[in-house]
């Protein structure tokens, strides 16, 4: 939807929701995707969302809500009768359903499990028992699976039958006679195999799944590795239990990209900033902060253990600040990279010694291309001697930067540190340090030179 006809719908559905007309909203509304209706709610005042959210049959409402953010959803269902969430569930996928109702106060969920059909509220309760960011908890409960004697012809007919409850269906899984998944047939192959031979003729026995208790950010590596669109999730015997669908993999990505963004600006959750709590975000980034500080200090003395050197060039000086930038600049880049990778599960304790050998590579190529457009500026402006010196400086904090860089968030992995909420600190910190005395002493071990 384009940005022009967004603003327009907008305005005319705060008019329109002013003068009560429902007939006009629902007709704008009506035919546009889930999403974009979300958004369009999402920009309206607090009453008229009130308002209009409630004139979508529950159908409409139960793939709307889906799209909407965690905090307008929240404040959304705050306001809802008990009977409207009730209506809104029981139109909703299992995994949906059970997230929103994993959000709602203790005694309105209750309730609402006793409103909605049994079938749906067994659902809910199974899926509510598994962690929330495990694959049992982001799973879903509406897959087709059938039985290894099953035919062809009779898994067709059965896939029809599912039709309205499964809505994307990927991969029939097969499953022998307790249960156990044995295997799955993707669509198409199912579609061009003979409608008389049986499913265990035909099933693809080499069958990736995950167990319930898995982390969500592990489902989503084995996604992006296999290139999968759905998956199926047993139990810890191995029996089939759910499945996952790519669209849910995609919730969980953005999520655990949220959750590192937070952790790197201090704050442990989505509910601090709810809360915005100024208390709570302090001591979340308090610690780090004085990490930096002490840091700082012990970078000030190190300055001050050069004094005599700086007296003596005082033009020195003048290059401190372009020498932190770039190892700063230099580190951040190597450890981004390497926080990437540990996230991806694409590091392994076998990769380090690589990481670290080519990171250290790089570093001394961009190190040199910066030293000599240094020494080229200063030999032309000043004095190629002190320029030689800025340059191997340069050098060399670029080196120590991207080491820092790329072992510090290793290092941190290693003794069970999250490397997202204490890397750039810490990189920052001890880069000042190490530059700092780096610089200074070239500059002091080559003052009869320059």
């Amino acid at each position: 939807m384009e940005d022009l006809d967004l603003k327009n719908i907008i305005e005319d559905i705060e008019y329109l929701a002013s003068e009560k007309n429902s007939r006009m909203i629902l007709n704008i509304l009506v035919g546009n995707y889930p999403a974009d209706v979300a958004q369009i709610l999402g920009n309206l005042s607090e009453e008229n969302e009130k308002y209009v959210f409630g004139l979508l049959d529950a159908d409409i409402a139960s793939d709307v809500i889906v799209e909407l953010d965690d905090v307008s959803r929240e404040k959304l269902v705050s306001e809802l009768q008990h009977e409207r969430i009730s209506e809104i569930v029981d139109e909703m996928e299992s995994d949906d359903a059970t997230d929103l109702v994993a959000e709602l106060p203790d005694e309105i969920a209750e309730k609402v499990l006793d409103a909605i059909d049994e079938e749906g509220s067994e659902e809910v309760k199974e899926l509510l028992q598994h962690e929330e960011d495990t694959a049992g908890g982001i799973m879903a409960l509406e897959y087709v699976s059938m039985p290894e004697e099953t035919t062809v012809d009779e898994a067709i007919e059965e896939i029809r039958a599912k039709a309205e409850d499964v809505p994307e269906v990927y991969n029939v899984y097969v499953v022998d006679n307790e249960g156990m998944l044995v295997g799955f047939l993707p669509l198409k192959n199912l579609i061009v195999a003979q409608a008389s031979q049986k499913l265990k003729d035909v099933l693809i026995a080499d069958v990736i799944s995950v167990p319930t208790e898995m982390d969500q950010e592990e489902v989503a590596n084995i996604f992006r590795r296999y290139n999968l669109v759905s998956i199926p999730v047993v139990d810890e015997l191995g029996r089939l239990v759910g499945r996952i669908t790519v669209d849910d993999i995609v919730e969980v990505i953005e999520e655990e990209a949220s959750e590192d963004m937070q952790k790197m600006a201090g704050i442990a959750d989505e509910e601090e900033i709810r809360e915005t709590s100024v208390f709570k975000i302090s001591f979340g980034r308090l610690p780090w902060l004085l990490v930096g500080f002490v840091g700082q200090l012990i970078a000030a003395l190190v300055l001050f253990q050069f004094e005599a050197s700086l007296k003596d060039i005082f033009l020195a000086i003048f290059f401190i600040p372009m020498m932190m930038a770039m190892g700063g600049n230099s580190g951040i880049q190597a450890a981004t990279i390497v926080v990437r990778g540990i996230a991806l599960g694409e590091l392994s304790p076998d990769d380090t010694f690589k990481r670290l050998s080519r990171e250290i590579r790089v570093s001394l190529v961009n190190g040199m291309v910066c030293g000599l457009l240094l020494f080229g500026i200063i030999a032309i402006f000043y004095n190629p001697s002190f320029g030689l010196v800025l340059a191997l400086s340069m050098l060399a904090v670029i080196i120590n930067a991207s080491i820092l860089g790329a072992s510090i968030p290793l290092i941190l992995r290693r003794v069970g540190v999250d490397p997202a909420i204490a890397a750039g600190p810490l990189i920052t910190t001890f880069n000042d340090i190490i530059g700092l005395a780096i610089y200074l002493g070239l500059v002091t071990a080559s003052l009869q030179y320059i």
